[in-house]
């Protein structure tokens, strides 16, 4: 029975796959220059120093080439592009070798379904800056930078959590963009490592934010309370900091940022005040649990410019204890979140994916290296 039971998943997510695809592309496709092979392998940077000779080694495959389509504001060559050019788009993503899988799928959807590709510039916020040579060989034609983030910015502010994952100092990272990126860089989309995304990323980028820091989409039916402590709703001092607004919740992993409003309003110690005092408070006397999100809360729920839901699906990842499967929610996709304790890379290498993980696996460019004979 158990292999009648995999023989089933998989079929459910090839349909997923037939079914959805179509509806999830809601644009013409970018005009695309395809090579006619993956020529360009990538040994995994973290399986290199693996003494283990039963270790496998894998590599990337090289992207396939995206040109921006006639209709492109920005038609210059990738190298002569500044960050400074007002007709680029811009995106920040972390990179660390854990999430590397995720996030080379991220930016493979994003450049595959943007009708303007080239015109897309990445921030890649690094505390191994080894990784920028990889990408660069993976996405030749790609504009890029790569900001080093320092761990000992955040370490002494960071609480235990629910998940280990949750603790690592690159999640908070979004937090200095503003400090990080060049001044010239005015707004940034930031998107997590877990996502792919299947609409033009141009979209998202267009959005009004009404003179608002931060936009994205939000979950009014969600039980706000639960991402506080008991002691945070007892102590008017603390809970009182949601006086006069009516406070959402918002997954960080999806914003658009206006660094302008965030340099301005100074939101960076805005966030680490808040996290001084769950610091401070020790183990039980601590206001939150879910380690860099409860904070954004506090600065943001109730002032954050509603984004429509499509641009963020998340929770495909499963719950944060078994890590279940999902199902998509009811409406339009254009971003796929695999937010949660389960992630599409490792439930397909390991052989039990959902079925919805097989609207991630298209992009994915990992797989096992060429060997020589």
């Amino acid at each position: 029975m158990l292999w009648l039971m995999r023989l089933s998943s998989f079929f459910t997510a090839a349909l997923l796959t037939v079914v959805l695809s179509p509806s999830l592309q809601s644009f013409p496709p970018a005009e695309a220059i395809r090579s006619s092979h993956f020529d360009g392998y990538l040994r995994f940077p973290g399986q290199i120093a693996v003494p283990d000779p039963r270790a496998r080694h894998f590599a990337f495959r090289r992207a396939p080439f995206f040109r921006n389509a006639g209709d492109c504001v920005a038609r210059s060559e990738p190298g002569n592009s500044t960050v400074c050019d007002p007709s680029l788009v811009h995106i920040a993503i972390t990179l660390d070798e854990e999430y590397l899988r995720g996030s080379i799928a991220a930016v493979h959807s994003i450049i595959q379904h943007s009708s303007c590709p080239e015109s897309v510039f990445f921030h890649f916020l690094v505390s191994d800056t080894g990784l920028e040579s990889l990408v660069r060989s993976v996405f030749p034609q790609l504009r890029f930078n790569v900001y080093f983030f320092d761990p000992n910015r955040v370490r002494g502010l960071i609480s235990t959590s629910v998940r280990q994952a949750l603790e690592q100092p690159l999640n908070y990272a979004r937090n200095y963009l503003a400090d990080l990126l060049e001044p010239c860089v005015r707004r940034v989309i930031y998107l997590d490592s877990d996502l792919v995304v299947v609409d033009d990323v141009a979209k998202l980028w267009r959005y009004d934010l009404g003179g608002r820091t931060v936009g994205a989409p939000e979950y009014c039916h969600a039980n706000f309370t639960k991402y506080f402590t008991k002691r945070f709703w007892s102590d008017r001092r603390l809970s009182g900091t949601f006086a006069g607004r009516n406070p959402c919740y918002f997954n960080t992993g999806v914003m658009v940022m206006d660094l302008d409003q965030w340099r301005r309003g100074g939101f960076t110690r805005r966030i680490e005040y808040w996290m001084e005092v769950q610091k401070a408070g020790g183990g039980s006397d601590r206001i939150y649990e879910l380690g860099s999100l409860p904070p954004f809360l506090l600065v943001f729920a109730g002032r954050v410019a509603p984004i429509e839901h499509r641009w963020n699906q998340h929770g495909l990842g499963g719950d944060n204890v078994k890590g279940s499967c999902r199902d998509l929610h009811p409406g339009p996709v254009s971003l796929l979140h695999w937010s949660g304790s389960g992630k599409p890379w490792v439930r397909l290498s390991s052989g039990r994916p959902c079925p919805l993980d097989a609207l991630w696996a298209p992009y994915d460019l990992y797989g096992p290296a060429l060997r020589p004979r």
